[in-house]
């Protein structure tokens, strides 16, 4: 496989099936901000692989993480590949499978009644910044549906999902390594909004 195409010397790169489009087309904005979000995932993966300590206590938390980079190669192929040139690859079953691992963790985390600051330990503020990263691939990908070009919902839904898996995992480092949340001190207790 040849690494480098010279497709993009002059700005422009080509979507799965041939388009040409410019470097700043909405699609590419989509798949390269998820391609950042897996990197930086990539970065947390190997920070706890190799400290022993955060292994030992979040082993079960990194081989998620490694099979979330699986699910997000798969969002941002179905980026990549405008629509009805195949069959997306991300299904419903990735959006339960975050919300199977969300509910198994919420009932562990103590009851969230103030807003709280990202930061603790060095990996919760890690989750903290992916999450925030997440949610700006969340926003990419509205923008190509606000462009009319057709996307896969459950990618959305996915990515929406993960954000927030993101939180939870970041308070759940926090616990698992006794550390304390920062609060944010300007914050009054939080209300839950009935539907």
């Amino acid at each position: 496989m040849k690494i480098y195409t010279k497709y993009g010397d002059e700005g422009f790169t080509r979507l799965a099936g041939g388009k040409h489009v410019s470097k700043t087309n909405v699609r590419v904005q989509a798949y390269g901000t998820m391609d950042e979000v897996c990197s930086l995932l990539g970065v947390i993966v190997a920070e706890i692989r190799e400290n022993d300590k955060l292994n030992k206590v979040l082993g079960e938390i990194r081989k998620e993480c490694e099979n979330i980079q699986q699910q997000l190669f798969d969002c941002g192929s179905d980026l990549a590949i405008p629509h009805g040139l195949r069959e997306y690859k991300q299904k419903i079953d990735d959006v339960k499978w975050l919300e199977q691992r969300m509910d198994e963790y919420i009932p562990l985390l103590p009851k969230l009644e103030y807003f709280i600051i990202p930061g603790g330990s060095k990996i919760s503020s890690m989750f903290h910044l992916i999450r925030s990263n997440t949610r700006n691939l969340e926003r990419r990908m509205v923008a190509v549906i606000e462009e009319n070009e057709k996307i896969n919902k459950i990618g959305l839904q996915y990515i929406n999902r993960l954000s927030d898996y993101f939180f939870v995992i970041a308070c759940l480092v926090n616990l698992k390594l006794g550390v304390n949340e920062t609060i944010y001190k300007k914050s009054k207790k939080i209300f839950k909004v009935k539907d």
